[in-house]
């Protein structure tokens, strides 16, 4: 009888808002971790073609032979993917049991600058979404060729590829593709702050003494990512990428 008590309440902690919560903490801190390495190692395109080219060549070539060619670039592919379904899976739990509960008297009431950020979190979430795919499809898959269609297949010299960089020359060289991923990169950035002190509150780590700090702090976090992401697309739009 106290097993069958015990697995039910572990169920019912499965199957809590709070949990939903933690779940989408934990998946956007692996996301946040991995856009801050991705947008370091891009500033290699401040060295020149020849640096950034061996970057891109050194990250589908690690830890070969044991790994195939890219077989990494792929590990972390499919785990964001994974992480991407839990967070979404866990963000429309929540929106659900939210519009659910929004006619109960029970239910607890949120500031206007709470509810104003739920929403703001939902709309983003989906300019977001969008923009992962189209950046998958554009730099990943090469099903958008934005510029010359040339350089997404451009010939390797010593072994070494040539295309990232010239994918990242010809695309940036268009002022309407910056504009786009500085949207994209905005409403991710937008994500990260919100999610930040999110994360804290649902793991009971934020205090009211604390709560304004840490909205600051993750505000600051979110606008360095988005001048460390969009640093380079500017530096190719203003120069055209010329060593």
């Amino acid at each position: 009888m106290a097993n069958i008590t015990k697995s039910s309440q572990k169920r019912r902690s499965w199957n809590t808002t709070v949990f939903m919560k933690q779940l989408m903490a934990i998946s956007g801190l692996f996301f946040v971790v991995f856009v801050i390495f991705h947008s370091y190692g891009n500033l290699k395109i401040f060295q020149g073609p020849e640096a950034y080219n061996e970057y891109a060549h050194h990250l589908r070539t690690m830890f070969m032979p044991i790994l195939p060619y890219e077989g990494l670039l792929w590990i972390l592919r499919v785990g964001l993917l994974v992480f991407l379904a839990v967070h979404l899976w866990a963000a429309a739990n929540t929106w659900k049991r939210s519009n659910r509960a929004r006619g109960s008297r029970y239910m607890v009431k949120k500031s206007a600058s709470d509810a104003y950020a739920a929403r703001t979190m939902r709309v983003g979430g989906v300019i977001l979404l969008f923009f992962i795919l189209f950046h998958l499809g554009h730099f990943t898959m090469k099903w958008f060729k934005i510029g010359d269609a040339n350089a997404y297949n451009a010939p390797e010299v010593d072994g070494v590829a040539t295309a990232p960089y010239l994918m990242m020359q010809t695309t940036f060289s268009h002022w309407y593709m910056v504009l786009v991923y500085a949207i994209g990169v905005g409403a991710l950035c937008l994500h990260i702050s919100h999610g930040i002190w999110s994360a804290l509150q649902s793991f009971g780590w934020l205090r009211k003494n604390t709560k304004s700090l840490i909205i600051i702090v993750s505000g600051l976090v979110g606008a360095f990512v988005f001048l460390l992401f969009m640093a380079p697309p500017i530096y190719l739009l203003i120069t055209g990428g010329v060593h």
